[in-house]
């Protein structure tokens, strides 16, 4: 299924939409081919490893809270900034907790629509910056 996005900060919805259905096939229509995804400062995987990032957490079974704080659109490129929250307990009674503000850059394609370029979920996490 290929979803088709005409606003730039209309895309973390459409995602939050496939994450919570589990539709990894819808999610991987809303990435360019050749996206990549931040794990945490400085590690970033692209292709299968990116896929395989967006399902562990898919994998949680717990659906996701997302909010756009910011969109800054410029030409063809925007810069989202959204606070994410995926908070719940899990069938095997173990806590969950990962929320934050994602920084990601989407580009709008020949078609018209808006593609994730960047994803970075660890966004504005100092905790975790390599120095």
């Amino acid at each position: 299924m290929t979803t088709l996005v005409t606003a730039p900060a209309e895309l973390p919805d459409a995602f939050l939409r496939a994450f919570n259905a589990r539709d990894m096939e819808a999610i991987d229509s809303l990435f360019e081919p050749g996206a990549v995804r931040v794990l945490t400062p400085g590690e970033v995987v692209t292709g299968e490893g990116r896929r395989d990032a967006t399902r562990s957490f898919m994998s949680l079974g717990i659906p996701m809270k997302l909010t756009v704080r910011h969109c800054y659109e410029y030409d063809d490129l925007a810069l989202l900034l959204c606070d994410y929250l995926i908070k719940g307990v899990k069938p095997d009674g173990t806590s969950v907790l990962h929320e934050g503000t994602a920084t990601d850059v989407v580009r709008r394609g020949a078609d018209g629509s808006w593609r994730y370029a960047i994803d970075n979920p660890p966004g504005t996490d100092r905790e975790s910056a390599k120095p």
